[in-house]
């Protein structure tokens, strides 16, 4: 997501260890993508401005690994059913544990999507916050320059009417 900058557009591209081009947008503000890698090796994720030379952006973005949360939720609950094993608890008591396992994992993954939720909300407000920066500059400039043409038409009209009434008649003696 863009959130400075003038426009607040830029090219994105998104490209596979092989060199496959997986994602391409142009002149886009936001966007979400969710990409299956199915190749091994490192993918090239590219922010171009160069159609905008002059302008530079503000970029927020972030990357999520799914697969790899999976694969460290596997190896915690092998870690974490080792001491639930060498426990031996009866029957009743091992319901208990799982349920409170369960309820843990769950609580987790729910704090996580909260935690790039905020993410996106900070991104939001960050990109809000900069257009309205941007506003109040042009408001202050466009009103200040609105007060002096005001100030300068006021003077040319006093000027004017002074001059209507000068005695313009030579003096006779």
């Amino acid at each position: 997501q863009v959130i400075g900058g003038a426009g607040l557009d830029v090219d994105f591209s998104l490209e596979s260890p092989s060199g496959r081009l997986l994602v391409s947008e142009s002149r886009r503000s936001d966007g979400v993508h969710t990409v299956e890698p199915t190749e091994p090796g490192d993918y090239r994720l590219c922010f171009d401005n160069s159609f905008s030379t002059i302008s530079e952006k503000l970029v927020f973005f972030e990357l999520i690994f799914d697969s790899a949360q999976e694969e460290e939720e596997e190896e915690e609950e092998e870690e974490g059913d080792a001491w639930v094993e060498a426990a031996e608890p009866e029957a009743t008591l091992d319901i208990k544990i799982e349920d409170i396992k369960e309820s843990i994992e769950t609580m987790r993954g729910r704090l996580e999507r909260s935690i790039q939720m905020q993410a996106l909300l900070r991104a939001f407000e960050a990109r809000d916050r900069n257009l309205q920066e941007s506003n109040l500059g042009r408001v202050t400039f466009w009103s200040a320059f609105n007060v002096g043409l005001l100030l300068l038409v006021a003077f040319l009209q006093v000027y004017t009417l002074k001059s209507l009434f000068e005695d313009r008649r030579p003096l006779r003696t």
